[in-house]
């Protein structure tokens, strides 16, 4: 009886082996947890983007057909990273808890060749092969310390880079190109980033005023399934990292000062306007110009069309407050100076009032002639 009990146990033994075999050579599917899947796609790509991620930030809403774009302005900004507003992509300088800043995740795109880089030509950017940067000679320009990455080879090259060689703190500025669209489909007027370029800030050996160095191109809608990845904290009051970086740009949270337009002489703003006064007046009157483009694709509300009526009674009275010169845009065309405020024009309609008041005469009062008194009908019911 123990004999036939053995035996059961090593034909039931030898029998589970074989199918787990026969699964194996037929293909058979392992159960993974998803957790395990997770490690296993950021082991083998080191992030957590896909190829579908890739994908639908390339065909999101920046790449619009030209039937549906009525209009465009493409705007140059520099974005100081010494003002509060931009400070999120300064910090923080070395990487905590996973977090990086800005600059140091697109070398590290760079380094593992996920992402391209273009030269950065003055006076023109043109993103195609033919510019298409090599990252070992940037690195080398640049003094960056680099070693080979394993698996590197010569048509995928990769690099590694360590976090004290990269010259984050020295970057304290961008380049920004920004393209505004007024899309038919949605009657808005939307603004997309088309490129970022980082900035170096280096002294020379024996100290004086920092020179900047525009390193590189770089597409940002290649650069946004990873900064949507990475999350950054906006202000001081909040110190969770609520934001992402690509929503940091999407909703134009920045501060950026124009320092060029697109136009047909190819000038810059420092070109046209030699003056620095000149040159922040214009720069407004654009940024005005882009602002009530938008404004004006729109039917204003009840309260604004009875402020802007009012406005216009008190400027013929001639009692309209002082309003600004006006300025002039990068074309050389007069802008229209601001609506007078609300407030303005309703004092000025109490006012009016007050005087139409005063001046009418008053009624002389009739005198009764009769002898008995009039009865009173005050307290009658």
């Amino acid at each position: 009886m123990i004999n036939l009990k053995r035996i059961t146990f090593m034909a039931a033994g030898l029998m589970m082996a074989v199918l787990q075999l026969s699964a194996q050579d037929n293909g058979g599917v392992t159960r993974r947890s998803a957790s395990d899947r997770r490690g296993q796609q950021q082991q083998q790509d080191g992030s957590q983007v896909t190829q579908r991620m890739q994908q639908f930030y390339e065909t999101d809403g920046g790449s619009i057909s030209d039937a549906d774009r009525a209009w465009m302005r493409v705007i140059y900004r520099q974005l100081d990273l010494e003002k509060d507003k931009n400070a999120p992509l300064y910090f923080p300088e070395e990487p905590v808890d996973g977090q990086l800043n800005l600059f140091r995740v697109i070398m590290q795109l760079l380094a593992d060749n996920k992402v391209s880089a273009y030269e950065y030509l003055d006076g023109r950017e043109i993103f195609s092969d033919q510019y298409r940067i090599n990252v070992r000679d940037m690195l080398d320009r640049f003094h960056v310390y680099y070693q080979p990455a394993k698996g590197s080879t010569d048509k995928n090259p990769k690099f590694t880079i360590e976090e004290a060689d990269v010259p984050a703190n020295e970057v304290l500025s961008y380049y920004l190109i920004e393209r505004w669209e007024y899309d038919t489909r949605t009657n808005r007027v939307r603004p997309y980033v088309e490129a970022i370029c980082p900035v170096l800030h280096r002294s020379g050996d024996f100290g004086g005023e920092a020179l900047k160095y525009p390193m590189f191109w770089v597409k940002f809608s290649d650069l946004r399934p990873w900064l949507s990845q990475q999350m950054i904290f906006l202000s001081d009051d909040n110190n969770l990292p609520t934001c992402s970086i690509d929503d940091f740009f999407n909703l134009t949270m920045y501060d950026g000062e124009i320092y060029k337009t697109r136009n047909l002489k190819n000038k810059s703003m420092a070109q046209l306007y030699p003056d620095a006064d000149d040159r922040k007046r214009a720069a407004d009157s654009i940024q005005a110009q882009i602002d009530n483009f938008g404004e004006k694709l729109w039917v204003p509300d009840r309260e604004k069309v009875i402020a802007m009526r009012e406005a216009r009674e008190a400027a013929a009275r001639g009692e309209a407050p002082a309003v600004e010169n006006q300025g002039e845009d990068a074309d050389g065309q007069a802008v229209a100076p601001a609506e007078p405020k609300r407030e303005n024009a309703r004092s000025a309609k109490r006012s009016s009032k007050r005087t139409a008041k005063a001046k009418k005469p008053k009624e002389p009062k009739k005198q009764n002639n009769s002898s008995s008194a009039a009865r009173s009908v005050r307290r009658r019911k």
